[in-house]
């Protein structure tokens, strides 16, 4: 029975966690994901230098998940995810001085090696801990629903912020006062990223046992092994696909500036609206994994993406709203409920506990290539067919990822229910 104190610590340490996942990412991607209409005009860029911006990016962190991995084996969590954090927060003073759009990029490739290889690794091992082996769904949908209620508040208070700051009618000091406006934004994410970096410092505990069992176990013998594991792959491919979709959800905000009709701020506001649907949806996601398995929500979750994906990229109902919003409503549903378990099921596969750091590197080498093309592809199609059809093709791909991940789920599921 865990005793009051220890429960207080555990709920610290899983706070701790929670506000470490989501802040970390805020400045690279969540910053793009709410504001992509007005960071585009901010720093003259295009869709496309966007999308290789993030390209450069994902290629950075190739490199830095394949070596973090195996570093998240043998050193405490806490510190890996406070210096990440730190060095982190670094690049947002930069991104305040609107910088060129070369220093942009390399301010891309440094925030792929920060954001992961100190990080990413040690905070799914972290938390794979904190689970058990009773509550990896319960876990990782905390995780994951915590994440998303983080980045719910900061994307709404940026929101207000930049909405408060941002003058009400065009006049010829408009570009000047919203540069100004969107400076106070990046400027205050950086600010709370030093903040939750001592948090993590203070309050993720240490766990030396485990630290010295690992030191032990973690080798290239250990690597050879999980590779053989044909669910290691499986678990990348759905990960791959999941990865895709959410990456996807940066376009939410374009989509409703563009096909929609609305303005700058009504078009952040959905795409804010839409982060508020992940805490609910992936820690759903996650209790029913624990009771029903992790391979089924992500059958169901990849169901809906891919119906939704078909019905909102046929074009048919772009002037019908309300019926859009509930449609990609449903989809976010499935896109949020697979964040919240795509690693929960490492336990259904097998995957020993002292592994856990080396194993998530070996999948995320493969898992997140979309952070590579995904960016990319998607600004070719929305510079290259403008309005609502560009949309319609990023969509499509959303569908075609989907039902990919709906056929290689069903396949885990047999697996791992023969094993």
């Amino acid at each position: 029975m865990i005793k009051q104190g220890e429960s207080k610590n555990r709920s610290i340490a899983l706070l701790s966690l929670v506000l470490a996942g989501e802040v970390i990412f805020f400045l690279p991607f969540v910053l793009v994901r709410v504001f992509r209409p007005t960071l585009l005009q901010v720093f003259e860029i295009s869709n496309l230098e966007l999308g290789l911006f993030f390209s450069l990016y994902g290629i950075v962190a190739m490199a830095s998940y394949f070596f973090g991995g195996p570093l998240a084996d043998r050193f405490h969590a806490r510190s890996l995810i406070a210096i990440a954090l730190w060095t982190t927060g670094l690049g947002g003073l930069i991104m305040a001085m609107i910088p060129s759009t070369d220093v942009l990029m390399l301010l891309y490739a440094y925030w792929g090696f920060t954001t992961i290889f100190l990080f990413w690794a040690a905070l799914i091992r972290a938390t794979r801990e904190w689970g058990g082996e009773s509550f990896q769904g319960k876990a990782f949908g905390l995780l994951e629903g915590g994440r998303g209620l983080t980045a719910a508040i900061i994307a709404s208070l940026a929101l207000i912020l930049f909405s408060w700051l941002i003058p009400s009618e065009l006049d010829v000091s408009f570009s000047t006062q919203r540069n100004a406006s969107f400076q106070y934004v990046i400027l205050s994410v950086t600010a709370i990223t030093f903040i939750v970096g001592f948090m993590a410092w203070y309050f993720i505990p240490k766990k030396e046992l485990l630290i010295r069992e690992r030191k032990n176990k973690a080798s290239l013998n250990t690597i050879i092994e999980l590779i053989k594991k044909p669910t290691i792959w499986m678990q990348a491919i759905i990960i791959i696909c999941a990865y895709v979709a959410y990456k996807i959800t940066d376009d939410i905000s374009l989509y409703a500036y563009d096909v929609l009709g609305f303005d700058e701020v009504k078009a952040a506001s959905v795409g804010t609206a839409a982060i508020w649907m992940r805490p609910v949806f992936a820690v759903l996601a996650g209790y029913l994994a624990d009771k029903y398995s992790g391979s089924n929500v992500i059958i169901a979750s990849f169901t809906l993406m891919t119906i939704g994906g078909l019905l909102i990229s046929s074009g048919l109902l772009d002037n019908v709203a309300w019926l859009i919003l509930l449609i990609m409503t449903s989809t976010l549903v499935g896109v949020y409920g697979l964040r919240g378990v795509y690693f929960a099921i490492m336990q259904e596969s097998g995957i020993p506990l002292v592994a856990t750091g080396t194993a998530v590197g070996i999948m995320s080498v493969i898992g997140y290539t979309p952070d590579i093309f995904m960016s990319p592809l998607m600004g070719y199609l929305l510079d290259s067919y403008p309005g609502a059809q560009g949309h319609h093709y990023v969509l499509l791909v959303l569908a075609l990822f989907s039902f990919i991940g709906l056929v290689t789920s069903f396949r885990f599921r047999k697996i791992t229910q023969k094993a």
